[in-house]
């Protein structure tokens, strides 16, 4: 009972580990942070950040890496997009609109 108990009877598998199976939870959480999951993302390309805690199959953990590169070119600075300027009165306003506004010749 007490093998039940701590559930030491549940089978996880780790397919970046190379399939792996890990017997119970606690030694499950605990493997993320060891050098075989660490060597098996980085075979992948991938880095070992706390992002990738609980992420099993190696399908999953590119996607994850791919989602999470596209969110940081998203986050990436801009200037098109992201820089301001400020007229003679103090109005802030995006590049676009100040340089719409000034080729009008309403600033």
């Amino acid at each position: 009972w007490l093998y039940k108990l701590h559930g030491l009877n549940l089978e996880y598998k780790c397919e970046i580990c190379g399939g792996v199976s890990y017997w119970g939870p606690r030694e499950f959480e605990r493997h993320f942070q060891e050098s075989r999951h660490a060597h098996g993302l980085r075979c992948l390309g991938i880095p070992n950040s706390k992002a990738f805690h609980g992420i099993t199959l190696m399908d999953d953990a590119v996607a994850l890496h791919t989602k999470l590169q596209e969110e940081q070119r998203a986050a990436k600075f801009n200037p098109e997009m992201d820089e301001e300027y400020e007229d003679s009165m103090g109005n802030v306003m995006p590049k676009k609109t100040y340089e719409d506004l000034a080729r009008q010749g309403l600033l």
